[in-house]
């Protein structure tokens, strides 16, 4: 029961840092602050990553390896907004940061797909077949390619006269 509602939390809160982290993208690309949803896209995905160590194991697994990866990504992201507040390079840091943060949500939320969706673990049972292969494939070039926008509209904020 208790695993249970843990994993219920856990799927919500990867949701949620999911779907404000698709805003938060559209924020980057267009250069709008967005800091609620930003704000909301940090703790929940950061929340996503500590809460996947909850769950019961006896080896260390591939996604925590993602976890571990994801938890540094942020530092670095969490570090860029509030600690240097996007001040120089650290704005291409966040957007970069950003966009990795929430491309290994979007594997994860890809692998556990595969794994829960019973067509899709028809299509590929152990997540080697060209199903999985091409969709993780389309998943990680949108993301490069979204990535290469965020870094080219990250440019530091002018200087202003006071």
């Amino acid at each position: 029961m208790i695993l249970s509602i843990f994993t219920i939390v856990h799927v919500i809160l990867s949701l949620v840092g999911i779907a404000s982290g698709l805003v938060v993208m559209a924020g980057l690309l267009t250069r709008k602050p967005l800091d609620g949803f930003n704000a909301l896209f940090l703790v929940t995905t950061v929340a996503t990553s500590v809460t996947g160590f909850g769950f019961p194991f006896d080896r260390f697994l591939p996604s925590h390896g993602v976890g571990v990866l994801s938890l540094v990504v942020l530092g670095l992201a969490l570090a860029a907004r509030y600690r240097f507040h996007l001040s120089g390079g650290w704005r291409k840091v966040y957007g970069i940061c950003s966009v990795v943060a929430l491309y290994f949500n979007m594997f994860v939320l890809v692998v556990q797909s595969f794994q829960k969706v019973p067509v899709l673990r028809a299509a590929a049972p152990t997540q080697s077949e060209p199903p999985f292969v091409v969709v993780q494939s389309l998943v990680l070039v949108a993301f490069i390619v979204l990535g290469v926008l965020v870094a080219s509209r990250s440019r530091p904020e002018p200087l202003r006269a006071a």
